[in-house]
Formats: C-alpha cells, sequence, structure tokens
C-alpha cells in the first residue's frame, strides 16, 4: 500500500466535503462551558461515518474509542470544539478574496474538521493500530478562557495510567507547543460599609482598597528562572458617582512554564490579600481557573514525539516551524508527566476577535499533516 499516495488522493478527492464539514461545525455555535450544540453535531456526523461506540461525556468532550479494550495503552488526539464567544445561535460565514470568516472557524473548527477527516480515512482503509494501541480521538470541552481545561482534565482522568502520549490540534501549521504555561486566575471581591459620598464621608470606599490591593500586586519583581508574567484584567464595582462604594471587584492571573516560578506568585498574591484581611477589610476570593505547568517528564520521551511531528509537518510544510510554551489542552497530561505536543493544521488569522479568518487552501497540507500523525500509530 502506497500510504502516501494514498493520502494525497483522500484529501484532493475530499476538499469539497471537508469544506462542508468545516462550515457544519463553524456554523454550530459551541461557547466554552456550554458546547452541547457543537458536541452533538460532531456526534451526529461520527455515527453516520459508522464510528462506534461514540459518546458525550459529563465535560461536554465527544470521545470516540477505537480499539479500546478497556485495559491496553492509549493514544489520544483531541481538538477542542469550543469557541471564545458567547454566541449560541448560528455563526454566519462570510468569503472574501479567497478566505472564509467567522468567529472560530480558525480556532479551532478546522483543527476539528481535519482531526475528522484523518477518522474517515482509516476508516475508508480499514486500518488497525499497531502493538494493540487504543486510539481515543475527541473534541474536548473547555479548552478557552474560563473553560479551564474541563474536557481535557476528564479526558486525561478518564484514561488515567494507560496513556502513552497526547496530541493536540490546535494552532496554525507552523507552530508546536510542547511545554506547557501554567496559570492561576481569581475573582478578587472586597467590601466595606459605603455610604453617601457626602452625608457618610470618611466611610471606607471599597474602589479605594481594591485599587490600592492592585497597587501591590503590581509592585512585585517577577521571578527570573522562567518567563512570569501577571495581569489584572478586568475591574467592576461601585453604584453611582455620589455613593461611596460598598464592593469592588477585580479578575487577576499571573502565569509561568515553571512550577517554582507560580509558587513565588501564589505565596506573594496570598500575602497580599492576607494584609487587606489583617487591616481589618472584608475580602473574599473565588478561584476561577488553574492550568498546571509540566511536570515529571521524561524529556528524551518528550524530544522524541516532538521531533517526529516536526519531521511530518515539514514534509507538506516548508515555512519556518515556531516551538514554544502555550496554554493548550496538553498542559493536564504534560502536567502528569505524559509526552505531549499541540500544534495546528491550517494557516488563520484574526484569531479571537469578530474577524476571524481561515485560508481554506491551507486545509490540504493541514489534512496531510493531522493524516500523516495519526497514520504513525497504525500498519498501513
Amino acid at each position: 500500500m502506497d500510504i502516501i499516495k494514498l493520502t494525497e488522493d483522500y484529501v484532493t478527492a475530499k476538499k469539497d466535503e471537508t469544506i462542508e464539514l468545516l462550515k457544519g461545525i463553524t456554523e454550530t455555535p459551541a461557547p466554552s462551558n456550554d458546547e452541547i450544540r457543537r458536541a452533538e453535531f460532531v456526534k451526529a456526523w461520527l455515527d453516520k461515518e459508522g464510528a462506534k461506540d461514540v459518546f458525550i461525556d459529563d465535560a461536554l468532550n465527544v470521545v470516540y474509542p477505537f480499539n479500546d479494550t478497556g485495559s491496553n495503552e492509549v493514544v489520544i488526539f483531541m481538538a477542542h470544539s469550543d469557541t471564545v464567544f458567547p454566541d449560541t445561535t448560528t455563526i454566519p460565514i462570510t468569503e472574501k478574496d479567497g478566505l472564509l470568516y467567522a468567529p472560530g472557524i480558525g480556532d479551532n473548527s478546522a483543527n476539528l474538521t481535519n482531526m475528522l477527516m484523518g477518522i474517515k480515512f482509516i476508516h475508508e482503509n480499514k486500518l488497525a493500530p499497531k502493538d494493540g494501541l487504543g486510539i481515543i480521538f475527541a473534541a474536548t470541552s473547555g479548552e478557552e478562557g474560563l473553560g479551564n481545561l474541563k474536557g481535557s482534565r476528564a479526558l486525561c482522568e478518564r484514561y488515567k495510567g494507560r496513556i502513552k502520549e497526547v496530541i493536540g490540534l490546535d494552532g496554525n501549521i507552523n507552530g508546536l507547543v510542547d511545554n506547557a504555561v501554567g496559570s492561576h486566575r481569581y475573582k478578587v471581591s472586597v467590601y466595606t460599609e459605603g455610604g453617601h459620598s457626602y452625608g457618610a464621608f470618611g466611610n471606607r470606599n471599597a474602589i479605594h482598597y481594591l485599587a490600592s490591593m492592585i497597587q501591590s500586586l503590581y509592585m512585585m519583581q517577577v521571578p527570573k528562572k522562567a518567563k512570569t508574567t501577571y495581569n489584572v484584567g478586568k475591574i467592576e464595582g461601585g453604584t453611582s458617582i455620589n455613593t461611596i462604594a460598598e464592593n469592588a471587584s477585580m479578575m487577576y492571573e499571573f502565569r509561568s512554564e515553571d512550577v517554582e516560578c507560580l509558587k513565588i506568585m501564589e505565596d506573594y498574591f496570598n500575602s497580599v490579600i492576607d494584609s487587606y484581611i489583617k487591616s481589618g477589610i472584608k475580602v473574599e476570593v473565588e478561584v476561577l481557573g488553574i492550568r498546571p505547568c509540566k511536570q515529571g517528564i521524561d524529556e528524551k520521551a518528550l524530544a522524541t514525539l516532538r521531533e517526529r511531528n516536526i519531521a511530518i509537518i515539514k514534509k507538506y510544510y516548508d515555512g519556518e516551524i515556531y516551538v514554544e510554551a502555550g496554554s493548550t489542552d496538553s498542559n493536564i497530561p504534560l502536567s502528569m508527566g505524559i509526552p505531549s505536543v499541540t500544534f495546528g493544521s491550517k494557516i488563520s488569522g484574526g484569531t479571537h476577535t469578530r474577524g476571524e479568518y481561515l485560508d481554506p487552501k491551507s486545509l490540504i497540507p493541514g489534512q496531510k499533516v493531522a493524516i500523516s500523525t495519526i497514520l504513525h500509530y497504525f500498519y498501513t
């Protein structure tokens, strides 16, 4: 079997079907934590294609366990289904100058499409996994924002102890993530007695104390061991211009690709919060999300996985490939000591904006990358 020619012929023959599937996925809304409509679309497509035992789990992942015996070693392929956009009605797609425009079309509908078309390829050619491996294909939920990687967490917990490697399809074809940027995200709320701005002048103002707290957090000198950042991304509070605010809140995060640096940031954050509590200010802290760093990895095994997939990408893409740390579904397996990389299978731009666009021609080399990556684990 000439698998290279077979792949080339398949991708060429399926161009229109690929675009049709891409549009169906993109048009189906899937805001983080509300992915059920897209999950049902993906499951229905897999069922129609003859996939067996496909299910939607409690996290709203669509899971297709291929050759899973319940005890064999497994490789997981995942492409997240959720978007950053809150839309719950049909997402319109427009075309201009050869590009397709729609929120979420690149991140991550295109990569999910190519993974699904890869599944169709192994079905049509009746391929079997090597060495008795199970292959778990998943359209994962909650990768974006405050989804907090819930889909990847649930998937890795379900197959814990059996996972050989994890491959995520996300991003553009010229980027590969092999390291996890961890993050801690909080909502911090400050409460005071407040009152009328004239009649109760002198009462404590929650906005004042929140502003002071932010200033304290911004005095932090980040550790130098690894890139580490912090940010206050949103503030709110108060009632009116003539009211002493009785409450105010902020959303705060810090990030690093090193677990020790995250711990330093966490300790400083807690010390700032404690200092305000000890001064008599009521402060409430809500954890919005924790994304872990890489820990306990066999770096040789990770390097083998990385270099193998870079070589596959280079077969079909002749530009520079950027290898970097990122915050992706791979954070979870990497934090569990499981080799994992995430890379893309398309070219798009305007990510996380209403002007997001995709070059549909890039799906052709991208689909070849996706299929070739899957085929590594199959007899051909």
